[in-house]
C-alpha cells in the first residue's frame, strides 16, 4: 500500500509478504491469524508535528498510542518515555486506541518532549561540557607540568654531580609548580576527568617533595661527589635505565632520605 513503512520479506509460496500480514489480489492489505483466518486491519497514515517539524508515518488503524510512540521514536530519535502525543488538544495514554480516539487517516498528532525528559538531557549536555572543559583544562596543565618536571630532573641531575645549585632555584621552580596545582584545585571534575586530575595533582605534589630534598642536600654537594678527585655521583649511587637513582650499600643517610623523595617522584613509591 502506498505510504506504508512496512517492507515485504522474500516470496514465500508465490505471494509477497510482511511479517503477520499478507497482501490481497485486490491490493487490500490483512493481518494473519494464528487460526489460519484473515482479518482485515487497514493501515493508516498520520502526521506527526513536533515543533517545526512535520513527519509521517503508518501504522495500523488499531494500534495504540503506545504503538505509535515506537514508529515516531524510529523518525525523531526521542525514546518513547520521552513522548507526549496530544491528539485534539488531549494528551493520550499508551494504552489508548487511535481508532477509539477518533484517529483517521492523514489525522495530526502533536508531539511533544517530555519537561522532565528534556530538563534531564539538559543537564546530561551540560555535564558533558563540563567534563570536556575539565579535561582540556587538565590536559594544559599536564602539559606545563611535564616542562617544569623537565627542569626538576635536570636540577636532580645537577645535585647528584656535585654541582652548585642556588636554593633560589627550588625556590622558583616549586612555585611554579604550586601555581599549576592551584589551577587544578579551581577545576570542578566528574569522571575520567576527576580521575586525570587526582593524577597530575599527585605528580606535582610528589615533585615538590622531592625538590625540598635536592634543596637540603644541594647545601651540602660533598655528599654527593669526591671533592678531592672530582669522582662523579656513579661512585655511590647505582643508576638504572629507567631512571630511577638508588644509594649503593654504605651510602649516608642523607641520600637514603633523598632516594626515598626520587623514589616517590618517579612513581617507583607512594
Amino acid at each position: 500500500m502506498k505510504g506504508s513503512n512496512l517492507k515485504p520479506n522474500e516470496l514465500e509460496n508465490g505471494n509477497s509478504q510482511v511479517a503477520g500480514w499478507e497482501m490481497r489480489p485486490g491490493g487490500m492489505l490483512v493481518q494473519r491469524r494464528e487460526d489460519g483466518i484473515q482479518s482485515t486491519v487497514p493501515l493508516i497514515r498520520i502526521k506527526i508535528s513536533h515543533d517545526t517539524n512535520q513527519h509521517e508515518v503508518t501504522v495500523p488503524a488499531q494500534s495504540t498510542f503506545g504503538e505509535l510512540k515506537n514508529v515516531v521514536a524510529k523518525v525523531t530519535g526521542l525514546a518513547p518515555e520521552e513522548q507526549r502525543l496530544l491528539f485534539r488538544g488531549k494528551e493520550k495514554d499508551d494504552l489508548d486506541y487511535l481508532h477509539m480516539a477518533g484517529v483517521k487517516d492523514m489525522a495530526k498528532v502533536v508531539l511533544l518532549e517530555d519537561p522532565a525528559c528534556r530538563e534531564r538531557n539538559r543537564e546530561q549536555i551540560q555535564r558533558n561540557q563540563g567534563i570536556a572543559k575539565a579535561l582540556e583544562t587538565v590536559s594544559s596543565v599536564r602539559h606545563e607540568v611535564d616542562k617544569l618536571l623537565e627542569k626538576a630532573n635536570a636540577l636532580k641531575l645537577s645535585v647528584f654531580r656535585g654541582t652548585k645549585v642556588s636554593d633560589q632555584e627550588f625556590v622558583v621552580l616549586t612555585e611554579l609548580l604550586m601555581r599549576e596545582l592551584l589551577k587544578l584545585d579551581s577545576v570542578e571534575a566528574e569522571g575520567e576527568a576527576r580521575v586525570q586530575r587526582k593524577t597530575v595533582v599527585h605528580r606535582i605534589q610528589q615533585y615538590v617533595e622531592m625538590l625540598d630534598a635536592l634543596k637540603l642536600a644541594a647545601r651540602n654537594p660533598d655528599s654527593f661527589s669526591n671533592s678531592s678527585n672530582g669522582t662523579s655521583i656513579t661512585t655511590k649511587w647505582q643508576t638504572f635505565d629507567s631512571g630511577f637513582i638508588q644509594p649503593l650499600v654504605g651510602s649516608s643517610s642523607p641520600e637514603k632520605t633523598l632516594t626515598k623523595y626520587i623514589r616517590k617522584a618517579e612513581g617507583f613509591g607512594c
